[in-house]
């Protein structure tokens, strides 16, 4: 039974992926990260002996604290946040408890550089409808909860990435782009290593609206229609990127929660 300051691997993998997750903190060792340098989705390293340093950042967030085997150096990092004013817990037995029970985890190669900021920074073309908005969901949800986004002219999108450092996505000839009848999205899918059927259900709809495959699922219809409408409702992209942001929430967790579930109409049973 986990202590009043932990939280277990089940318990912390029904808050990955969703608006509500804590951010997390990796305090592992640089000796215990080269043995297996992977990462719980969305967490990023910092190290313990500046844990304190990290109090302001973090205030009024809820905050879980991971190291190798959930012991000294995630719970004394914690207690220290604590102290704080911080809502901190550990995770019940590190990332070796979350490696052995299966879940996904991040390799530390997949991940772009940061920024002076600690964030990553993306740059694709403007005016965004499918890819260029999902892949953003999948990114804050599950890679980089603070990654920064920029929308330019298409024929700017490279010249922005060398300038300013950032990380191209779904243009022509670039690494993050569509590879033969995948999207943008299924190659996030994929080099990240987010093997979550839910995240892989998902990115069939994604495919299927965005890239004209309507046939691929019921589903992508739907995610067509309502990207069009956003991108016309919002002139500003990010401002369309924060308010589609529901709509993919709305949508991983039908994937991973209630894809069985039907509604019928009349209920049943004698209606007055």
């Amino acid at each position: 039974m986990p202590s009043p300051t932990e939280i277990t691997v089940s318990q912390l993998a029904r808050l990955i992926g969703t608006a509500n997750a804590p951010v997390l903190v990796d305090v592992c060792i640089d000796e215990d990260f080269a043995e297996d340098p992977r990462l719980i989705p969305g967490a990023f390293r910092h190290p313990a002996s500046e844990i304190a340093a990290l109090a302001p950042k973090v205030a009024g967030q809820a905050v879980v604290v991971i190291c190798q085997k959930g012991k000294k150096m995630s719970q004394g990092a914690a207690a220290l946040l604590r102290a704080a004013g911080v809502r901190a817990e550990t995770l019940e037995g590190g990332n070796y408890a979350w490696r052995d029970a299966g879940q996904p985890l991040i390799p530390a190669s997949a991940l772009p550089a940061v920024n002076d900021q600690g964030r990553t920074l993306w740059v694709t073309r403007l005016r965004p409808k499918i890819d260029r908005i999902a892949c953003p969901w999948l990114i804050r949800r599950f890679v980089d909860p603070r990654a920064q986004f920029l929308f330019v002219s298409p024929s700017e999108v490279m010249s922005v990435a060398e300038k300013f450092n950032a990380t191209p996505f779904d243009v022509d000839d670039v690494f993050w782009s569509h590879r033969a009848e995948r999207c943008t999205f299924d190659t996030m899918v994929e080099e990240f290593a987010l093997n979550i059927p839910a995240l892989q259900r998902l990115a069939v709809i994604v495919r299927g609206a965005d890239t004209d495959k309507l046939d691929l699922s019921p589903q992508s219809a739907g995610v067509l229609a309502l990207s069009l409408g956003y991108s016309r409702m919002y002139r500003d992209d990010l401002e369309q990127l924060e308010h589609s942001m529901a709509m993919y929430d709305a949508l991983y967790r039908w994937s991973r929660d209630a894809v069985d579930e039907t509604h019928d109409w009349p209920a049943t049973g004698s209606r007055t």
